[in-house]
């Protein structure tokens, strides 16, 4: 990774530079390979306000510690993951915040439809990054807005769609992901404005557990996720830890990299064998943001498929 100062300068194509043949043996030696996209944080700052966290923090996160808590981030994801890169495109400080552009599984992307204008210039951005690496877009209308991975999480075995609706992203949304991937959509309600994304609130992790703030959720949301998660499997956030953000996690197998939380969930986390990397990420918290946020998730090897068409048509 190139780094200018502290301004990231890495490429931000969909990886159609590297030989076939070394895609080809990626694929041999890691079947299993996780891959999430970012964007660097070049242009990343509070140009606008939002969401609560928004609040008071116009233009004021620092943007040198912005790129090396987003560089930390990337190299722990890098340790476990492999990671595709969006560049930054100006007007659009938010891209950074890739959870955001969509849902993506099996070579599939619903396409997000910003509630808010200030966002819905990421858009075609995004639609064209897809398009490029060869996916299968599906577009959800104004009309019903969706913010992707923000406000839909598969849960771990893929069985069901657990997708919110509240601040962002609306219930009527929920009919196009159900078709979408043939699956069954559970709804839950977002109910405080400070955790207005569901993966603010909720992180479903290997293993079957959960990890949740039960107080961003409405009654009958919470009978939903009770009814699916036995008692053993819950890991309820404590509100310390959830405006930390400690639910927006990004989890592959046992690794679980998130924002800086208490030694209490910490330890709790590791007692059911999971291995917990903390990174200071406090600059995007200012925009209501965090590890989680920072990465959206793409279906096992389907990045790596493209790696290969891409280069044997180059050569």
């Amino acid at each position: 990774m190139l780094v200018n100062g502290d301004i990231v300068t890495m490429s931000t194509q969909p990886m159609e530079t590297t030989a076939a043949a070394l895609s080809a043996a990626f694929v041999a030696e890691n079947p299993a390979q996780a891959t999430f996209l970012m964007c660097p944080p070049n242009l990343y700052d509070v140009n606008y306000v939002i969401n609560p966290w928004m609040v008071g923090n116009i233009h004021a996160s620092s943007q040198p510690r912005a790129a090396a808590q987003w560089r930390n981030l990337y190299e722990a994801v890098s340790q476990i993951a492999n990671v595709e890169l969006i560049e930054p495109q100006p007007g659009s400080p938010d891209m950074v915040f890739t959870a955001n552009a969509g849902l993506e599984r099996n070579g599939i992307v619903a396409i997000s439809s910003f509630f808010h204008p200030e966002r819905q210039g990421e858009e075609p951005h995004f639609r064209h990054w897809f398009q490029r690496a060869g996916y299968t877009l599906v577009d959800i209308p104004r009309v019903t807005p969706f913010e992707g991975e923000g406000d839909a999480l598969f849960s771990t075995d893929g069985r069901c769609l657990w997708v919110c609706h509240g601040p962002r992203t609306t219930a009527s949304s929920h009919r196009a992901l159900r078709e979408a991937w043939g699956v069954p959509i559970i709804p839950l309600h977002l109910i405080d404005p400070r955790f207005y994304h569901l993966d603010t609130c909720f992180a479903p992790l290997e293993g079957g557990y959960v990890m949740y703030f039960p107080d961003a959720f409405d009654h009958l949301s919470l009978h939903r996720l009770e009814a699916f998660y036995p008692p053993e499997k819950r890991i309820i956030v404590r509100e310390a830890d959830a405006v930390s953000f400690a639910c927006n996690a990004i989890n592959v197998g046992r690794t679980i990299i998130l924002n800086q939380i208490s030694s209490k969930l910490s330890d709790q986390l590791e007692l059911l064998g999971f291995t917990v990397v903390p990174i200071a990420l406090s600059e995007f918290l200012k925009a209501g943001g965090a590890a989680k946020c920072l990465v959206m998730k793409l279906s096992k090897l389907i990045v790596i498929n493209h790696i290969m068409k891409l280069s044997l048509w180059d050569g």
